[in-house]
């Protein structure tokens, strides 16, 4: 094993004489025993900037010293007897007596499926498809002694479970220890090698944006997780041997489908398609399902019968994850309801206490978190441009946080704690599409009328110009714009008829242009497949676009 160095971190304080706290990245820290430490000695352009940093000892090959802290060890409970029951259901405060006890009335009616402990589907069994004698078998990566013991408790519970059972397979995949959030430690397999020859599943993940637009309308909204999810999907018995992974007490496989196959989701999937959910008016993403309905009485009817199919087919749904008769509730990380969706709060407040990243991957990990949330970020790629810049390949790792970084990531905290808000599409009402363009950028926003007739924002949309782009003239620019933005919102806009504000009147031309510039002639037949109207505006009722394309610098 050959130690390498990665870095520099920050470090935070010191426990003892051998422990030191160190940021790893943003709102991540880890514990790490001074002998895997060492003082970070920056390059003459780094002086000064940040002096209590440090460089960490990785073991090349294993992620058991990146993904483990060097201190107790204290694995996610799995329980092996039932503890959860009907009576954990959580349900709205807002509803009345009456409809809370007809709901709970049909939590009761299927309170053998409310449980914990996971069931058994009858309906796929998860295969490994690799090439014919492959084999793999990876050394197990050195483990904390002090959670040899708590991983062996780990085995001994999925034994209980008929999760896993003991085996005799030449393939072998290593246990990584992953720390969570809460502070428990996740017990994973690392299957990474197993899937480098696995065969890709096709099968279509359910995409998130098709399903906020199926929600528009809808009132009440009950949200359940099904127990375990992964652990309900039996493996074939085939491909059992695939799964074994060697622990102290020695070698076991999977009975159940694990965590961490990368086919899991493909085969998940499948599993959900064929419950066929439209039927209850469900909708779904992997293991979170969620009932919505414009109708009460359709709504515990939809329930009613959701729950007698994954019963039905040996499923079961986890008590306290169940979220019972909300008018709005969370969902992929947005709360959806009252024909709207905005950030929730708490993944908000954990962006705008994120402290400044001092490393590139620091810089990734932060972009990545508040991109989540672009949707509701006029003009993002602009703003944000600044910090994409710091993750360059040309730029050092220790990066340089000048004042367009601040400005930008406030900007983005500015926009998040304004508690902003967009309309679920309504596919019922006409579309508009504002465009605008610079001399830097392109902007767009895809709107909807409400009962009174004032447009609110669906999406925002919003790139830089290309350097050959920025030589258009102003019409060319344009109508660019507006032929980006209308391919961009296609999906809403293909098969409907919609307007199109702008405040250049050229535009009101472009399909029946005759002019001998090429350009704008393919422009024109780009948009021959859609039905529109363009309606001129002034500037200054086309904010939303105009802000976007003028911010893209």
């Amino acid at each position: 094993m050959i130690l390498r160095w990665r870095g520099p971190f920050q470090v935070i304080k010191r426990l003892n004489q051998c422990d030191y706290v160190v940021e790893i990245s943003p709102g991540i820290e880890k514990v790490y025993h001074v002998n895997l430490l060492r003082e970070y000695v920056s390059r003459n352009e780094d002086v000064g900037q940040n002096p209590v940093v440090a460089s960490l000892g990785v073991i090349s090959g294993s992620s058991a010293v990146e993904e483990v802290d060097i201190q107790k060890v204290k694995l996610q409970s799995v329980p092996t007897v039932q503890t959860e029951n009907v009576d954990d259901v959580v349900y709205s405060p807002d509803l009345s007596m009456q409809a809370k006890q007809k709901v709970q009335a049909v939590f009761q009616k299927h309170q053998d499926k409310m449980t914990d402990l996971p069931g058994t589907c009858d309906l796929v069994q998860h295969m490994v498809r690799i090439p014919e004698g492959a084999v793999v078998n990876v050394k197990q990566y050195p483990l904390p002694f002090e959670s040899q013991k708590v991983v062996e408790e780990e085995v001994k519970k999925m034994l209980d479970l008929d999760v896993i059972e003991p085996s005799i397979s030449p393939f072998s995949s290593p246990i990584v220890l992953v720390k969570k959030k809460d502070g428990s430690t996740r017990f994973c397999i690392d299957f990474r090698h197993l899937n480098k020859i696995t065969e890709f599943d096709a099968e279509p993940i359910p995409d998130p944006e098709v399903l906020f637009a199926s929600l528009q309308g809808k009132q009440h909204f009950t949200k359940i997780d099904l127990a375990k999810g992964y652990w309900q999907i039996p493996m074939a018995e085939s491909d059992r041997a695939k799964t074994a992974f060697r622990t102290p007490q020695g070698l076991y496989q999977f009975k159940k489908m694990p965590f961490g196959m990368s086919t899991a989701p493909s085969t998940f999937a499948r599993m959900m398609k064929m419950l066929d959910l439209d039927r209850f008016k469900s909708v779904h993403f992997f293991d979170d399902v969620l009932v919505a309905t414009e109708d009460w009485c359709e709504h515990l009817e939809a329930l009613d019968g959701l729950l007698t199919e994954l019963g039905k087919h040996g499923l079961t749904v986890r008590p306290s994850k169940v979220e019972a008769g909300f008018d709005s509730i969370e969902f992929l990380g947005h709360i959806v309801g009252e024909g709207s969706m905005r950030p929730v709060p708490s993944k908000v407040s954990k962006i705008l206490n994120v402290s400044v990243p001092t490393t590139k991957k620091q810089v990734r990990s932060l972009v990545g978190l508040i991109s989540f949330y672009r949707r509701y970020v006029p003009s993002f790629a602009s703003i944000v441009s600044p910090l994409v810049e710091l993750t360059k390949k040309n730029q050092p790792n220790k990066v340089r946080w000048s004042k367009e970084c601040q400005m930008a990531f406030d900007r983005v905290k500015e926009i998040l704690s304004s508690e902003p808000l967009v309309r679920l599409p309504d596919f019922s009402r006409p579309f508009t599409v504002r465009s605008d363009a610079s001399s830097t950028g392109i902007g767009a926003a895809l709107m909807q009328p409400d009962d009174d007739d004032v447009l609110h924002p669906v999406l925002y949309a919003s790139r830089k110009l290309l350097e050959r782009e920025t030589r258009y003239s102003t019409v060319e620019r344009e109508c660019l714009a507006l032929v980006w933005a209308v391919d961009k919102f296609h999906r809403y806009l293909f098969g409907s008829h919609f307007f199109v504000e702008t405040d250049h009147r050229p535009l009101m031309y472009l399909r029946q242009s005759k002019t001998a510039n090429g350009r704008l002639l393919r422009w024109a037949l780009s948009l021959q497949e859609y039905s529109f109207t363009v309606v001129p505006i002034p500037g200054v009722r086309n904010f939303e676009a105009d802000v976007l394309s003028r911010l893209t610098k």
